[in-house]
């Protein structure tokens, strides 16, 4: 798998010492939330986990950068420009409630571009990977992969079309764009955070948009969706969405042929 195979390697082991904490936790009685200053909740789980990937990549790969979203940013002191990003448990309103749609992302930067990415969902039993140039893969575990590519769809009449959260929408003053775009649509669902991502890049469903992530929401998804052939930019369409700590992003991510008309779409906000 060209030059990121022993990136690809380590982001498994890296999901696999996550999911074994993870699941753990998941449902557990004693589960402690707290409530973060920006009113979301995190879990035990979602600091133990990165604490033991903090942990594991320090032995691994000393040099490289860090950012998690517990933790923030630990700055490279080896080859300029590789940086790890993590978010710990993605989908943690979902863990805490006992729902199984969540996931451990894992992302390597090379400067601001995502070259691996690896989202793995244990309670769903389902892992998907990719890095730049070797395709993109989902299945149980790295042993049992399969191959995966976006739908063919060119017509929007035709498209299953995927959202975040409508108060979001509204809160960008572009509603009523998402709203028109599911009336012409021919099926429109909620799946959340990173799951919608992941049934575009397997054909499942031809759009996924959200009007704000930070980069740990987005690094990881970003080499999965592009590999299968599918098309990842922001509202503006500038591609591949990844940028410093704390900076906020819009994503929108099809399978390539729609993807100017949804940007066309979405593209005037709202009046207010």
């Amino acid at each position: 798998m060209t030059g990121y195979a022993d990136d690809i390697a380590l982001a498994h082991r890296l999901a696999d010492a996550a999911d074994a904490i993870s699941m753990a936790r998941f449902r557990a009685l004693d589960l402690r939330v707290e409530t973060k200053p920006d009113l979301t909740p995190v879990s035990d789980a979602d600091t133990a986990v990165e604490r033991e990937i903090r942990a594991l990549l320090a032995g691994e790969r000393p040099g490289d950068g860090l950012l998690g979203e517990e933790y923030g940013e630990q700055p490279a002191t080896g080859p300029a420009g590789r940086r790890w990003v993590v978010d710990p448990i993605d989908g943690t309103k979902n863990f805490v409630r006992g729902v199984p749609v969540w996931a451990t992302l894992i992302a390597l930067l090379e400067g601001d571009r995502p070259v691996v990415g690896l989202v793995s969902a244990p309670a769903l039993g389902r892992r998907w990977w990719g890095a730049r140039g070797a395709g993109a893969y989902a299945g149980p575990d790295a042993a049992s992969g399969e191959p995966i590519r976006v739908s063919a769809v060119r017509d929007l009449a035709d498209a299953s079309f995927c959202y975040s959260s409508l108060t979001g929408w509204e809160q960008a003053g572009r509603l009523e764009a998402v709203l028109q775009i599911m009336r012409d649509t021919w099926r429109s669902r909620a799946y959340g955070d990173f799951y919608g991502y992941m049934l575009l890049a397997e054909g499942a469903l031809d759009v996924m948009v959200e009007p704000e992530l930070s980069l740990w929401d987005i690094a990881a998804l970003v080499p999965v969706v592009t590999e299968a052939g599918g098309t990842f930019t922001d509202l503006s369409g500038r591609a591949a969405p990844a940028g410093p700590a704390g900076a906020e992003s819009s994503a929108v991510a099809t399978n390539g042929p729609l993807h100017t008309e949804v940007l066309a779409r979405l593209a005037q906000p709202t009046a207010r």
